[in-house]
């Protein structure tokens, strides 16, 4: 080999090795570049402004439609895609040997209406019974409402300033019992009052209710046209909710009989939809926000066919936010167990998934922990980037808005 020919090898030689070392430095300065991406990222996951977005008044629901399946449904079919389609058609989107799980708790008519002895009118929201008609609720207005005093409630009194759907029942009788409760206390965490209710002898709590009580609207409804049945699942069999689990209010007996049909089965669980689903976010930094905690159980039954459906490849579809809470509240100690009782479970990005592969949801308000929940599943990004176009494409928000379909190929398994 000649002079010439060894500095020519040496040259080519320091060529490849500053190649290889640019190629090096730009792959640090890219790693970097998407750590410095992933960080930013989550910090706008963890803060409360993160989760805004703009949703002009005409595109909130206020009355549902009257045929339930007839809802449109948003399918997100991948973290790229996803396609418009009509809730009717949810068999023909999910497998044979699909689970999907629903929530059967039943909405109670926990508005009550009356007045103090001095005549005042008083509004009660009912949250949860802590002893034998003994309630945690929430009153307005509050600051009125000092241990001791005793309200007096109205069978028919009704405002339009407050969207109600009557109960229905004993509104035309005459000879109604009293019916009364006394502040025992209030509730630091929520603000509200201890109530304790003076049931008269022969009656019923229950009973009372549902001659007395009107079943509570969200506030963004202010001119619903609906039924009581309307704002029921149509396998709403628990009573327990101030709030439908509206996810469920699009399935009809015909679509959950074509799903039978097609091999995908249900399961049930049953969370009572309280004031933790709808308590807003008053923190900066979401993961300092604290739920408060709602009732639930998961039957051994459920847990059952859930574990029978994961060992034979099929996929858990939760149907709405209140099923994946229980499921994922049922599973706190890493294994699905058979739950009675209370969760204060908060899922937001970041979220390591125990059961759930799927879901079924509505589209929900700026800010709140429901939208957190399904940005959880698929990206705080995506998810916006989805509600931006159901806005575009004139999809009904919130709850007798339409639905969104998020399936397990669609799910942020890398970062969220």
């Amino acid at each position: 080999m000649t002079e010439i020919d060894q500095n020519i090898d040496l040259m080519n030689a320091q060529f490849q090795n500053f190649d290889a070392a640019v190629k090096a430095a730009g792959s640090l300065e890219t790693e970097a570049s998407s750590d410095i991406l992933a960080i930013q990222s989550s910090e706008i996951d963890r803060s409360l402004s993160g989760y805004d977005y703009e949703l002009p008044a005409e595109r909130i629901a206020q009355t549902p439609l009257s045929q339930r399946d007839g809802s449109r449904l948003l399918v997100v079919e991948s973290p790229t895609h996803h396609t418009h389609r009509i809730f009717h058609e949810l068999p023909q989107l999910l497998r044979t040997g699909d689970l999907l799980v629903l929530n059967d708790t039943r909405v109670i008519p926990a508005r009550l209406y009356g007045c103090k002895s001095t005549g005042a009118p008083v509004e009660i929201l009912l949250l949860e019974e802590r002893e034998q008609n003994c309630w945690l609720a929430l009153v307005k207005p509050g600051r009125r409402l000092k241990p001791g005093a005793k309200i007096l409630f109205e069978p028919q009194r009704h405002t339009g300033n407050s969207p109600t759907v009557s109960s229905g029942l004993g509104r035309e009788s005459p000879l109604l019992p009293a019916f009364s409760a006394t502040v025992l206390a209030r509730d630091e965490t929520t603000k509200g009052r201890l109530l304790q209710f003076n049931i008269p002898h022969g009656e019923s709590f229950e009973a009372l209710l549902e001659q007395y009580g009107h079943v509570p609207l969200p506030p963004y409804i202010t001119s619903a046209q609906a039924s009581l049945e309307q704002y029921q699942t149509i396998y709403a069999h628990t009573p327990g909710a101030i709030a439908a689990p509206t996810a469920g209010l699009h399935f009809t007996e015909k679509l959950l009989e074509q799903c039978e049909e097609r091999g995908i089965r249900t399961a049930f669980v049953t969370l009572h939809v309280g004031v933790g689903t709808f308590r807003p976010v008053e923190v900066d930094d979401i993961t300092h926000h604290k739920m408060h905690s709602e009732w639930l159980e998961v039957p051994q039954l459920t847990v059952e066919q859930i574990r029978e459906t994961k060992a034979s490849g099929g996929r858990v579809i939760a149907v709405g936010t209140t099923v994946v809470r229980s499921l994922e509240g049922a599973a706190v100690e890493g294994e699905l167990q058979p739950f009675r009782g209370k969760t204060e479970l908060f899922i937001y990005p970041g979220y390591q998934w125990q059961v759930v592969d799927g879901m079924i949801t509505n589209f929900h308000l700026p800010r709140s922990t429901l939208l957190m929940l399904v940005s959880a599943m698929i990206g705080r990004q995506r998810l916006l980037e989805l509600y931006q176009d159901a806005i575009a494409h004139d999809y009904r928000f919130y709850s007798f808005g339409d639905a969104m379909l998020i399936l397990p190929e669609a799910r942020n398994l890398i970062r969220c």
